[in-house]
């Protein structure tokens, strides 16, 4: 959902697919590639079914530019702690900053298919990402590692260290 490369990627290739079903409704006579053989529009006795892959197509287009306002993650921060709140149905994290016992920076490797995730528990790591390419990894006494994606890194990471300080 929402602003994610991945997902953006994703419902756009649903809706060429959609625009290439209408334009191949719209021209149904077989073509034969040197290659490959693409067939005659198989519904060819319905009428207006290109039509509705044109309809879909649109849609999708439109729930996905609606799609990209949609917030996924809000993170508040307090005196004392902090709380990450998902969208929907999720659960709220707090995360104490008095368990906290080391913060850094760091950024991820680049890579055009990293998938959204809120409180994602795996090799030890508890992950929130939306987008982005910066994140801030704080762990705690319990042995938890934190990682949290964010695009304004450094304002961020100035607000949780003055807080863990304090």
């Amino acid at each position: 959902m929402g602003h994610n490369r991945l997902s953006i990627i994703w419902r756009m290739i649903l809706a060429l697919f959609c625009f290439l079903g209408y334009y191949w409704s719209e021209n149904p006579k077989p073509v034969k590639v040197s290659v490959f053989y693409i067939g005659s529009y198989p519904i060819q006795n319905i009428p207006n079914s290109g039509e509705i892959f044109f309809l879909l197509g649109l849609i999708i287009l439109i729930i996905s530019a609606g799609l990209t306002y949609v917030l996924h993650t809000h993170t508040r921060v307090y005196n004392g702690y902090m709380i990450i709140d998902g969208f929907w149905t999720a659960r709220k994290v707090k995360i104490d900053f008095s368990t906290i016992t080391h913060i850094r920076k760091g950024r991820y490797k680049r890579n055009i298919f990293r998938r959204a995730v809120y409180n994602l528990h795996s090799k030890g790591v508890i992950r929130f990402y939306t987008s982005g390419h910066d994140f801030i990894e704080m762990r705690d006494n319990a042995g938890f590692t934190y990682r949290i994606g964010s695009q304004n890194l450094n304002q961020f990471f100035e607000i949780l260290k003055n807080q863990i300080k304090s």
